[in-house]
C-alpha cells in the first residue's frame, strides 16, 4: 500500500513557517508514525514523501535523520527507510533505564522547584488534558515531556539528555499503547501527585510514585504487544531505587 494511501482521509502538511520545513515535516512524521498512521514495516521512500508532503527532499532527509536517533524508523543505503516495529527488549531497558535516572532526578528536584517552574509544571498538566481532548498527540508528548523534565529539573544537564533521549524513544510504544486503551485519567493522576510530592519536598514519596508511574507504564505496554514475556529488567531498576536487594549468586 501507497503512502497516499496509508494516509488518505488525514489532514496533510501545512508548513507555517518555511524556515523550519525540516522541523515541521519530522513533527509531522513523527506523529504519524507514533499515532500508528504509517505502521512497523512501513517503507517511507523519500520521492514518494516529496510529492504526498508537497515539499523537497532536503528536508526530508534532515527529518529522517531525527527520526532514526529517535528510533522511529530504520535507515538503508538506498535511502529508503522503514518504520520500527514493537521490540520488547528495547522497551523493557528504556524504561529500566528511566525508573533508574528519574527517580534519581525527582530525589535531587523535590523541595526545590521555583515558583516559575511549579506554574510551569502545572500548565504543562492542563496543556496535557488540553491536547488529549483534542486528539493532538505531538502537542500531548511536547506537554508531557516538558513536565517530566521539569520534575527532574535538578539532576543536570547530563542526565536531562539522557532522559529525553529515553523518553523520545519510548513515545511510539506509549502512543500506540495509549490508542488501543483509554488510561488518561490514572496516568493523569499519577502526573499530579508526583509533582505535589516534588514540590512539597517529599523525596521518598516522589521516588515511590515516579518508579510506580513509570514501571507501571512499562508493564502494561509489554503485557499488550509482549503478553508473557518478563520485565525482569523493569523491576530491578524498582528494587534498586526502593533499596531492595534482588537475589544473588553464591559465591565460590
Amino acid at each position: 500500500m501507497s503512502i497516499a494511501d496509508l494516509l488518505e482521509g488525514r489532514e496533510g502538511l501545512r508548513i507555517s513557517d518555511p524556515r523550519r520545513t525540516s522541523i515541521e515535516v519530522h513533527a509531522h512524521l513523527r506523529e504519524l508514525i507514533t499515532s500508528g498512521a504509517l505502521p512497523p514495516g512501513t517503507e517511507l521512500k523519500q520521492a514518494e514523501l516529496a510529492r504526498v508532503f508537497a515539499v523537497s527532499r532536503s528536508p526530508l532527509r534532515e527529518a529522517f535523520r531525527m527520526l532514526q536517533e529517535e528510533g522511529l524508523i530504520a535507515g538503508e543505503p538506498n535511502q529508503r527507510s522503514r518504520v520500527l516495529g514493537f521490540d520488547p527488549d528495547e522497551l523493557e531497558l528504556l524504561y529500566a533505564g528511566r525508573v533508574t535516572l528519574e527517580c534519581l532526578g525527582v530525589r535531587l528536584t523535590a523541595g526545590h522547584l521555583s515558583r516559575e517552574e511549579e506554574r510551569s509544571a502545572v500548565a504543562a498538566i492542563r496543556e496535557m488534558e488540553r491536547t488529549q481532548r483534542a486528539g493532538d498527540t505531538a502537542g500531548w508528548s511536547v506537554a508531557h515531556h516538558r513536565l517530566h523534565r521539569l520534575l527532574i529539573g535538578r539532576s543536570g544537564s547530563a542526565v536531562l539528555r539522557t532522559t529525553a533521549s529515553y523518553a523520545e524513544q519510548s513515545d511510539r510504544y506509549i502512543l500506540a499503547y495509549q490508542h488501543r486503551h483509554d488510561a488518561f485519567a490514572e496516568r493523569q493522576r499519577e502526573h499530579t501527585a508526583i509533582l505535589e510530592a516534588v514540590r512539597e519536598g517529599r523525596a521518598d514519596r516522589a521516588v515511590e510514585l515516579m518508579a510506580h508511574h513509570l514501571s507501571s507504564t512499562a508493564l502494561r505496554v509489554m503485557a499488550d504487544f509482549a503478553p508473557g514475556r518478563p520485565a525482569t529488567a523493569v523491576h530491578a531498576a524498582v528494587d534498586l531505587v526502593a533499596g531492595r536487594r534482588g537475589a544473588e549468586p553464591d559465591g565460590d
